[in-house]
């Protein structure tokens, strides 16, 4: 049972952190361009600009990658 939460910590994190890069990728691509920068650096924007710009399927991953994570960590402290 740990190994499998553990996994999910770890696999949720790197959907995570790699669909944020995507994200912002995506924002820097678009004007404005400048949401892409900020986004990158407050990190709760990237999927609210994503969605807004057209990204669904990225934003939305981010936003279940969230999720997961944080239910896995939840349940690592268990």
């Amino acid at each position: 049972m740990d190994v499998l939460v553990l996994s999910l910590v770890i696999g949720s994190f790197a959907v995570l952190v790699t669909t944020h890069l995507a994200l912002t990728y995506g924002l820097l691509r678009r004007p404005p361009w400048w949401r892409g920068a900020v986004a990158f650096v407050v990190v709760p924007l990237a999927p609210v600009w994503g969605m807004e710009t057209g990204m669904k399927r990225r934003a939305a991953l981010w936003i279940l990658a969230l999720c997961v994570y944080v239910a896995a960590r939840i349940a690592a402290e268990l």
